[in-house]
């Protein structure tokens, strides 16, 4: 029975030491799923087991054995993919209940590369108006490091009441020294399916805006582009950069609406179960000629959109790599009450190419210098300019078809 003695630094090695097998077994052949369990399982094992009896042994400084072991869960978890994480107690229990996080936010969707990693911004949000970018690194949150941070429990410290503040500290390119921004947490409608006119030469290219793959984005974008054709549209422009929201069923619905036929995209599931998910087959989708517009914010939902249409050639890709952020993650609770966010399944191309981890390139790539954190973003779009200028090429060439063929 317990007596109330604190356990010395050497008896908690002991226990930790006894539990790796028992934790790595648990982690590799249970939780993770049907791991083969050859030989080569059990050796990682054993290597995993003398690294934790050599630190216990020769280590110059004392060691908290609890620390080292959630350090190693972390390794284990985020050495699968960025979006799998070793997940503290607080969010093991409030994903558990299904806890909303507070309706205050910035305008930041976030994946873990090392540090915090920012996928992109918002439109209209406070992280876009001070000049946050996708790509750009947060060192810390409120100045708690984010080296250890997962990106779920980045998200959580992101979010608070609206009106409150949170100070980011942010890294971009070969920037030494973080560079401090305090934003104001705002509550932020969905925003809507826009379009416009391009005012060009011919003024027959019709720009889509899709901000996010929310609920309702389908019937958006057919009223947009009907609008867009009246007004005299018979090219478009959809631009899905920075657009990180939303949800995969609701990208793929509007894919469809592009696609009368065959695989959009596969989706693969633990074990290598793979499921092709077909375009609706009405026989009435539009038929205008696409060009889309992604960057590194395109992500998750996006780049479903934009592998369904572009690997089926029914549109060119213009801009940068996309994130590869297209897998499923589900939670796995540990004995201790933490836990893991696990990816179990992923999507991939029609043609079968991985889209997680990789990203879509672009069939046209642009590069966009970012300027200096601190200093203003250019109005100025070569992403945009240069699709405009592959069209009218296009559009060039097939007028030049038709003279050849009538003369």
């Amino acid at each position: 029975m317990y007596d109330g003695t604190i356990m010395s630094t050497k008896t908690r090695w002991t226990i930790a030491l006894a539990s790796v097998p028992v934790i790595a077994f648990t982690l590799i052949g249970g939780y993770l799923g049907r791991v083969s369990a050859g030989e080569n399982t059990y050796r990682h094992l054993r290597i995993f087991e003398d690294v934790v009896s050599l630190i216990s042994n020769n280590y110059v400084e004392e060691v908290d054995p609890g620390e080292v072991m959630h350090g190693a869960l972390r390794g284990l978890a985020e050495g699968l993919d960025s979006d799998s994480a070793y997940l503290l107690q607080e969010d093991v229990s409030r994903l558990e209940r299904g806890e909303a996080l507070p309706e205050g936010n910035v305008g930041l969707t976030v994946t873990r590369r090392y540090y915090t990693q920012i996928v992109a911004t918002r439109d209209g949000s406070p992280a876009a108006e001070a000049g946050i970018l996708p790509g750009d690194f947060v060192r810390a949150i409120d100045g708690e490091p984010t080296r250890f941070m997962s990106a779920v429990e980045a998200d959580r410290r992101l979010h608070g009441q609206p009106g409150s503040t949170v100070t980011v500290s942010l890294i971009r390119g070969r920037t030494q020294e973080p560079y401090d921004i305090t934003l104001e947490r705002t509550i932020n409608a969905e925003l809507p399916v826009t379009g416009r006119l391009l005012n060009n030469t011919t003024n027959d290219i019709g720009v889509v805006r899709i901000p996010s793959f929310h609920d309702g984005v389908v019937t958006q974008v057919s009223e947009v582009i009907t609008s867009l054709t009246t007004q005299g549209a018979s090219r478009l422009v959809i631009d899905v950069r920075n657009a990180a929201t939303g949800s995969f069923s609701n990208a793929l619905d509007a894919a469809r609406l592009f696609i009368e036929d065959g695989t959009l995209v596969i989706l693969k599931e633990q074990g290598g179960t793979q499921t092709p998910l077909e375009a609706s087959q009405t026989g009435n989708s539009i038929q205008l000629p696409l060009t889309l517009l992604i960057n590194y914010g395109s992500s998750g939902p996006a780049e479903l959109f934009v592998a369904a249409l572009s690997d089926r050639e029914r549109a060119k890709a213009i801009g940068q790599r996309t994130a590869g952020r297209v897998g499923l993650q589900k939670l796995v609770r540990l004995p201790d009450g933490t836990g893991l966010w696990l990816s179990y399944a992923r999507y991939l191309t029609a043609s079968e190419e991985p889209i997680h981890l990789y990203g879509i390139q672009p069939t046209i790539p642009v590069s966009v210098e970012a300027p200096e954190l601190g200093e203003p973003i250019s109005a100025d779009d070569p992403v945009l300019d240069r699709a405009v200028e592959e069209m009218q090429a296009e559009a060039t060439v097939r007028v030049t078809r038709l003279a050849a063929n009538h003369a």
